[in-house]
């Protein structure tokens, strides 16, 4: 494979730092929501020493909310405990130049317990590589590639806070779904993040204008999952600095506002084997000549959604998202090219792959992907045969399975799935029962302003 721009590997990066074009190294992990956190560090001491032994941060990132308070009832961090620290531990496979940020290089690290090193459980990567471990044990490796779709409005994040993200202007005044005029008008903010990632080790395919207003979607190259799901997080934290820089801002909530589309994470998937796609074949599945393996993965992944939803929409707004007529999936269903089915399946040959509809731009790349690929797996070691293939309109389809409706419907069968404890572990399953269902809470103590609106004067 053909090295990808922007990557480093140490030696590289040890010339730059001499050359003085690199003076920085940002070195990062996710929490549970996706986001970067970590520690700057000057880039002749990251090479001296973290680069060698590694850092600390504190365990309390794994148990805060979105606001970084901390959130009782976690037995991995507490006050009990004393809240001590994790080991972060940089893959030297990630090292990339972080274009967008001046004379920087950014890093991701795997996180280990301080007592004897071993991968940290709970946290997101640790969890996609055990997955992957379990895949490699099959004989299997996979290819990934993740489709994200975003908002983008003319006020800065700092404004939108200050407007409470009420009266936005989007960048956009109609819908441009693949308009290359409207495109244009937002080009200055795109095409920068197209350069931006290209030359960060993300290489791009496109970006397009999607149907809501200043909507579009940036799709990057399909690669190892594991590597994609870095990819998608480095997309991510690369747009909004990048936004935040421009005095603009983008957004990727499932669902903006009740009258916008809602923004997608399309995930494609496809399994591996000796360099070969382990799916196209000679059995007959519907309109496809296909392999037992694509039809148990895809068997599998497809019976194990609802008590896995909630690692394709992780919040109380995701669900907003899944609304008959919006181009978000409803139901439980697989077609081939049809985009009202929640699995849809594209390409031939050796770009048969599967194309997974559920998840929300708001997921965590590395839930997503760990949910896919355990049930995958599950449905391979079990041999689960898919659902007959839908053909026409998903969303009338009132016989098919509807996906769970509800952060609170999808905490309580990801918390009481017997399956997901076996996958998972117990305590990687009780951990993130109590972050969502602590997401869920939150959202039921506010008061929105709907409420306010529809029952200040009238009730």
């Amino acid at each position: 494979m053909a090295a990808v721009t922007g990557m480093l590997n140490r030696e590289q990066l040890a010339e730059l730092v001499a050359d003085g074009r690199v003076d920085t190294v940002l070195a990062v992990c996710t929490d549970l929501y996706g986001r970067f956190v970590g520690k700057r560090f000057d880039a002749a001491f990251y090479l001296e020493q973290i680069a060698v032994d590694g850092t600390h941060a504190c365990d309390y990132l794994f148990t805060v909310d979105m606001e970084m308070e901390p959130v009782p009832g976690y037995r991995f961090a507490n006050w009990e405990s004393g809240y001590g620290d994790v080991h972060l531990v940089p893959d030297a496979a990630t090292m990339r130049i972080a274009d967008w940020l001046e004379r920087t290089a950014l890093v991701i690290c795997n996180v280990q317990t301080q007592a004897g090193h071993q991968p940290v459980a709970i946290a997101p990567r640790s969890m996609l590589q055990r997955q992957i471990d379990r895949l490699t044990g099959h004989g299997f490796a996979a290819n990934a590639g993740s489709e994200l779709e975003y908002y983008l409005f003319n006020d800065s994040y700092r404004d939108a806070a200050k407007k409470k993200y009420a009266d936005l202007e989007p960048a956009g005044w109609y819908i441009e779904d693949y308009h290359a005029l409207q495109g244009a008008r937002e080009e200055h903010f795109n095409g920068a993040v197209r350069r931006h990632l290209a030359a960060s080790g993300v290489p791009v395919e496109c970006t397009k204008g999607e149907w809501g207003l200043g909507q579009h979607e940036l799709n990057v190259r399909y690669a190892d999952v594991l590597s994609m799901a870095d990819r998608h997080a480095v997309y991510k934290q690369c747009l909004k600095e990048v936004a935040d820089r421009l005095g603009i801002s983008v957004t990727f909530m499932a669902k903006f506002a009740a009258d916008r589309a809602g923004s997608s994470c399309h995930i494609h998937l496809s399994l591996t084997r000796d360099g070969s796609n382990a799916f196209p074949g000679e059995t007959q599945l519907g309109p496809l000549l296909c392999t037992d393996v694509f039809r148990w993965f895809l068997g599998g992944w497809m019976a194990h959604v609802p008590e896995f939803m909630a690692f394709y929409a992780p919040t109380v707004n995701s669900y907003k998202r899944y609304r008959a007529g919006s181009w978000a999936p409803t139901r439980i269903a697989w077609s081939h090219d049809n985009r009202t089915a929640g699995f849809r399946i594209v390409g031939a040959g050796e770009s048969l792959r599967i194309e997974c509809r559920l998840p929300g731009a708001d997921c965590n790349p590395y839930l997503a992907y760990t949910a896919a690929l355990a049930s995958g797996l599950d449905g391979i070691e079990k041999q689960t045969e898919p659902p007959a293939v839908f053909e026409g309109d998903v969303y009338a389809a009132d016989d098919i399975p509807h996906v769970p409706k509800t952060l609170s419907e999808a905490a309580n069968l990801f918390a009481e799935s017997e399956f997901i404890g076996a996958a998972l572990g117990e305590d990687v399953q009780t951990h993130y029962a109590h972050f969502f269902h602590t997401e869920q809470t939150a959202y039921d103590e506010a008061v929105t302003d709907w409420e306010r609106k529809r029952y200040f004067e009238r009730i």
